[in-house]
Formats: C-alpha cells, sequence, structure tokens
C-alpha cells in the first residue's frame, strides 16, 4: 500500500487511540498538548515514510513516535509539569517506560473514559458530535464540514467553545462511578443515536461519508457493551436499533444517490447479517425492566426489517408508535407514525391525523401528505409535493420529490 493511501488510513484508525492516551495522561484541560503530539506524530509520519519508506510494523512506528514526543514534551517543560500540571495521570517523575501507556487494555479504557468526558451535558449535543467525529473517530475538520453541511470555520470554532467548555466544567476523564452511571449514560447515548443519524438521515452526497457515520457511531456503542460496567440493555437496545437500521442502508438509496421510499426498496439488498445481530441485541435488550424509547425504535425498526407483508407487521408497528409518543412525544414521530395508520387504516385516516400536526415548514410532512394523497387527491398531492420540493434543501430530496410529481403529470395525461 502507498504512503498516501496507508496514512488517512491509519489516521482513521489510530489517531482516536493514541489522543485518548495521550488526553487522560495530561487531562481535558490541556486536550491540546495531546492534540499537538498526536498531529506532530502523523505529519512526521508523511514526512519520513515518504523518504525512507513505510516502516515494517506501521503502527508500532506511530506508537513509538508518540511515546518519545511525549517524553521530550516532558523534558522540555519540567516547570510547567512541575507547577502548572497537579492532576497528571502519571508525574513526570514516573520511569519513562510507564509515561504513555499504549497498550490494548489502556488504548480501549482510555477510549471509554473520552466517550463519557466527551458526551457531557455541559456542552451542546451539536459540538459534542463534532468532538466525537474528531477526537473518538478520527475525523479530520472537512470531513466534520461536509457531514454537517457547513465550512470548516464554523466547525473550527464549534470544536473550540465545546473544548472551553470542558476546561472550564473540569471535565474529568474517567468511568462514572456506579450510582451515577445510568443519568451518565443518557448524554452519551443521545449523542451516539444523533451520531448514527446524523449519518443515516444526512443530506450530504458523499455515501462515504454518510455509512461511516453510522459505523462509528456503532463502534462507540460497541465499547459501552463491550465493558462489563457499560453493558446495560439500554444501550443493547440502541445498538439493536443501529443494526436494523443499517440492514437496510444500501436499498435505501439508488447508484446516483437519489433515496429510495421504503415500499421500493429492494429487499434482496437488505443485509441478512445485520438484521440477525439486530435481533440478538434486541433479546439482550429485554433483560432489564426498562423500555426506553430505543427499545421501542428498535422494535419498529425489527418490524420493518421484515420482509412479509401483513396486517399483522403494521399493526405492531403502530402499537409501539403509541407506546413512543407516550414515553416521548415528538411531532416527528407523530408524523412517522401516519404512514405506519395508512397501512392499518387506510389513506384517508392517515392525511386526517397527519393535517393536525400542522409542520408547514417541514419539507418531510409535505412530502409524506403528498405520497398519501396519490391516487386519492392528485390536485392535493401535487400541491404538497411542489410546496416540499421548495422546501427541500438537498439535490436528493429534490430528484425524489421530482419523481413522483412527474408520475403524477403521467397519470394526468
Amino acid at each position: 500500500m502507498e504512503k498516501d493511501e496507508l496514512i488517512p488510513q491509519l489516521f482513521k484508525s489510530e489517531y482516536r487511540k493514541i489522543i485518548s492516551v495521550l488526553c487522560k495522561l495530561f487531562g481535558i484541560v490541556h486536550i491540546e498538548i495531546a492534540e499537538d503530539i498526536t498531529n506532530d506524530t502523523f505529519l512526521l509520519a508523511s514526512e519520513t515514510w515518504g523518504l525512507k519508506g513505510i516502516p515494517e510494523n506501521p503502527t508500532a512506528w506511530l506508537y513509538f513516535v508518540a511515546k518519545n514526543k511525549t517524553k521530550d514534551y516532558f523534558k522540555r517543560h519540567k516547570t510547567f509539569i512541575k507547577k502548572v500540571v497537579t492532576d497528571f495521570k502519571y508525574h513526570h517523575e514516573h520511569s519513562e517506560e510507564n509515561d504513555v501507556d499504549l497498550s490494548i487494555e489502556n488504548i480501549t479504557d482510555s477510549q471509554l473514559q473520552m466517550i463519557f468526558a466527551i458526551c457531557n451535558p455541559a456542552i451542546p449535543s451539536e459540538a459534542q458530535i463534532g468532538l466525537a467525529l474528531r477526537i473518538l473517530c478520527g475525523f479530520g475538520i472537512d470531513e466534520i464540514a461536509e457531514a454537517f453541511l457547513t465550512n470548516k470555520e464554523t466547525i473550527n470554532k464549534r470544536l473550540f467553545r465545546a473544548k472551553e467548555k470542558l476546561r472550564s466544567e473540569n471535565v474529568k476523564i474517567e468511568l462514572p462511578n456506579i450510582d451515577e452511571l445510568h443519568n451518565r449514560l443518557e448524554p452519551v447515548l443521545s449523542t451516539l443515536y444523533l451520531l448514527f443519524n446524523e449519518g443515516y438521515h444526512s443530506s450530504t452526497q458523499n455515501s462515504n461519508v454518510r455509512k461511516e457515520l453510522c459505523l462509528e457511531a456503532m463502534r462507540l456503542n460497541y465499547f459501552l457493551i463491550e465493558n462489563e460496567t457499560t453493558n446495560k440493555p439500554i444501550v443493547n437496545a440502541l445498538m439493536a436499533l443501529m443494526c436494523f437500521h443499517s440492514s437496510r442502508f444500501d436499498a435505501r438509496n439508488n447508484q446516483t444517490g437519489d433515496p429510495i421510499l421504503y415500499d421500493d426498496q429492494d429487499k434482496n439488498l437488505w443485509s441478512n447479517e445485520l438484521i440477525e445481530k439486530g435481533n440478538y441485541f434486541l433479546i439482550e435488550s429485554a433483560k432489564g425492566q426498562e423500555i426506553s424509547k430505543y427499545h421501542l425504535e428498535a422494535s419498529i425498526a425489527y418490524w420493518h426489517c421484515s420482509k412479509i407483508e401483513n396486517a399483522e407487521k403494521w399493526e405492531n408497528i403502530l402499537q409501539l408508535y403509541n407506546q413512543l409518543l407516550q414515553i416521548e412525544y415528538s411531532q416527528i414521530t407523530a408524523l412517522n407514525r401516519t404512514y405506519a395508520l395508512s397501512k392499518v387504516f387506510g389513506k384517508e385516516k392517515a392525511i386526517l391525523e397527519a393535517l393536525k400536526l400542522g409542520l408547514n415548514e417541514n419539507h418531510f410532512y409535505h412530502a409524506l401528505l403528498g405520497n398519501l394523497y396519490i391516487d386519492f387527491d392528485n390536485i392535493k398531492a401535487t400541491q404538497h409535493l411542489e410546496i416540499a420540493l421548495n422546501l427541500a434543501k438537498s439535490h436528493s430530496d429534490k430528484a425524489n420529490l421530482l419523481k413522483y410529481l412527474n408520475k403524477i403529470k403521467r397519470q394526468t395525461v
């Protein structure tokens, strides 16, 4: 593999490991030191490997350089270490071999602890996702900007403010104790849920970025499952939800990236392996007494992954939506429920329920109404689809809406 291909690949896989260990070492207050050392390590790799060739074990080379750069930093900043930094995990007087522990065990522990540090309710959820992508997932600023459909300057400012907030709150890089665990898990799962949705419902045209966002959310969630302390039923419920949704990823868009609605998807493209994994985690999630929104959404996704179309399927989905709205009401959930309602009680009743929501500035609202009105009242279908077209922001959404508008026009010719 060429250097230009290998280094970005290693950046994705090893950046998060190195920076998590160094952040734990220096503390969240001095996160920039950890970032500088990690970035310098990869910069040196790019320069050295271009001149001398790729080493036999590139990962070991990166770890060796990161360790040495950290030791050099300690030597150059003895006064800083001694007088300013008082909460190092490892003090500078320890032996050099213990200064940077890049063992598999410490890397795993450090990454898990960083998840709880970054997913802290003290900072806005959008900033949590940005920090998670940068530090825990090894995404570049350009990739994060694309994922959020914004520019690098906005992302840099967002990350800067988030890190300042973590400093001011003196957030510790550690696992919460048993008494705090449940409350601290909530913002962590919320961030992973939002990160996954950022990929699954993303408007970006880059399908690789969209898939990576979903995969990274699943990878971080798996850290929680692997640890006995954090392997709770609610964590398994979220993983089940992610697996079920991901199983249909390849069927949701055509080759040009335009979305394909559920009824039109090729079920042969659904991943049976991910559906089976989803079933496993859904069963694991049932071991507790709690029924969370993740349990209900995972159960809805389970039924959506059923390839058999019958009344039982949609009746179950509708009942689950009813429960979900009781636990956590949202107009978007209520809007999604109207599709299941149309399958059980017909379009007319679903239209009446949808109209009650009055989400007049939401293009999904008008898109759903447009589709419900097709073959029922094509004039109103056209009106709602045209409103949705004006409100839609992404090229793929606009292309999908035009497809249905053209379908109506062909029917009326």
